[in-house]
């Protein structure tokens, strides 16, 4: 039984320390002698003092160590937990920072890449004769459409929460890196409008406002659709239900005022021709604009189907052929021709059908039906850039992040976050390397 100061250096691994390290730890001169085996004739062969090394290794019978010898040791250990310790901390630390980088990423940073390579598209003078003129102001104006909030009555908490989250992440990243002048949402910017009590309803127009805040140099305009007030049976808007011609009052006080916008545009457009004014021009009317307008409404014109619709943002193949549905899907051939005839429109823009669409009307008066801006309805949202002056426009169009790609994203960054775990505890091993592991650990308990 060894004293207090004598012990036997067991290990398993082999260590070495030298002479100079292990006098300057204990303070005693070391043997210049090499330790022999147990049971071994050889005798002791003196070294040169530095040449001297200790080697323990495990199965032999070493010399007695001296009590002071013991601090080398302890330290060993320390340093060995230490490290330990240390890797640990890495570990976790490449843990917290892989899933942080995945989170910023997806939810922020990944709306400023793809939305910052849109731009304002250039205006064009319809003919060369103006080249030489002063250039017109141009009016930027930004377009979505179908937000279709939730409210109390439909949908998951969580679907909820993840689509507002998104509108709000790509509406701000869009005013920030594009400052529009002007933006309009073209209908059906609440999904229970027609559902909502007074109190849901102003708890959701309070939300809107929220996710759709505006810089000081913004103004936002809202087209009503049918999900914010109903169908044609619950009221009756120009922008989104229009001209039904059954007669019913509200439907003739709305024809009333169309005609009466419809004659003042006329009678602007006869005053820039030089024409001689009718009688009806010349009462002191309003005098608006002798351009042809941009008609904004949520319904789009009567159309068959989108089966002429093209892009990546059109509507799925399996969706393109199925025929629409007058005052349900588009406005009626009767109420698309009243709209055409009295504006002659250099330009309409639409909504409702959640796709994208351009169809000419008369051979001469193009539409754009834009797709919703939520997540919710498709997988790749986008919206319309405008650039207008008083007779020209241009538009492009800026697509959003597609959903998927987010989703694969996360999911790489998953399973990377899993082959790390693994590689951690040893599981992605050899099996016998990862069989002596376990085995070992089980000896140590």
């Amino acid at each position: 039984m060894p004293s207090d100061y004598q012990t036997r250096a067991l290990s398993t691994e082999p260590r070495c320390f030298s002479a100079s390290e292990n006098d300057a730890a204990t303070g005693v001169e070391s043997s210049p002698f090499v330790p022999s085996g147990s049971g071994s004739s050889l005798g002791r062969r003196p070294l040169a003092r530095t040449q001297l090394a200790f080697l323990s290794v495990g199965g032999f019978d070493w010399k007695p160590l001296r009590a002071g010898q013991m601090a080398l040791g302890g330290r060993g250990l320390g340093r060995l937990r230490c490290l330990r310790s240390r890797r640990r901390s890495c570990f976790l630390l490449t843990l917290i920072s892989l899933t942080f980088a995945t989170f910023i990423f997806c939810e922020f940073l990944v709306y400023f890449f793809v939305i910052f390579q849109c731009s304002w598209p250039e205006v064009k003078p319809a003919n060369s004769s103006r080249d030489n003129q002063t250039p017109e102001a141009v009016l930027k104006v930004m377009f979505l459409s179908d937000t279709h909030l939730l409210g109390e009555l439909r949908g998951h908490w969580l679907d909820k929460l993840r689509r507002e989250w998104q509108m709000e992440r790509a509406f701000q990243t869009a005013l920030r890196l594009l400052q529009p002048e002007l933006v309009f949402i073209l209908g059906d910017v609440f999904d229970e409008g027609k559902w909502s009590s007074p109190q849901a309803w102003a708890a959701d127009v309070e939300r809107f406002q929220h996710m759709f805040r505006l810089s000081g140099h913004t103004e936002l305009m809202a087209v009503v659709g049918n999900h914010d007030v109903g169908f044609h049976y619950d009221f009756v808007l120009v922008n989104s239900v229009a001209l039904e011609g059954d007669g019913c009052r509200i439907c003739s006080e709305t024809e009333a005022q169309l005609i009466d916008i419809s004659s003042q545009l006329n009678c602007s457009r006869q005053e820039r021709s030089r024409s001689s004014w009718s009688r009806g021009c010349r009462g002191g009317r309003t005098r608006l604009p002798a351009s042809a307008p941009l008609l904004l409404q949520h319904y789009p014109l009567y159309r068959r189907s989108d089966a002429e619709c093209s892009g990546e943002d059109s509507a799925p193949p399996e969706e393109k052929n199925i025929p629409f549905k007058e005052r349900y899907d588009v406005l009626s051939q009767e109420a698309s021709q009243k709209l055409l005839w009295w504006f002659q429109p250099r330009l309409i823009l639409s909504g409702h059908t959640h796709s994208a669409c351009e169809v000419l009307h008369d051979g001469k008066i193009p539409e754009i039906s834009i797709p919703s801006f939520s997540w919710r309805n498709r997988n790749n949202p986008s919206f319309i850039l405008g650039s207008v002056t008083a007779r020209d426009y241009s538009l492009s169009k800026c697509l959003l992040p597609q959903e998927k790609r987010v989703l694969t994203v996360y999911g790489a960054a998953g399973v990377a976050l899993l082959l790390l775990l693994l590689g951690h505890f040893r599981l992605l091993a050899p099996p016998r390397r990862f069989a002596r592991y376990v085995i070992g650990k089980r000896k140590a308990t």
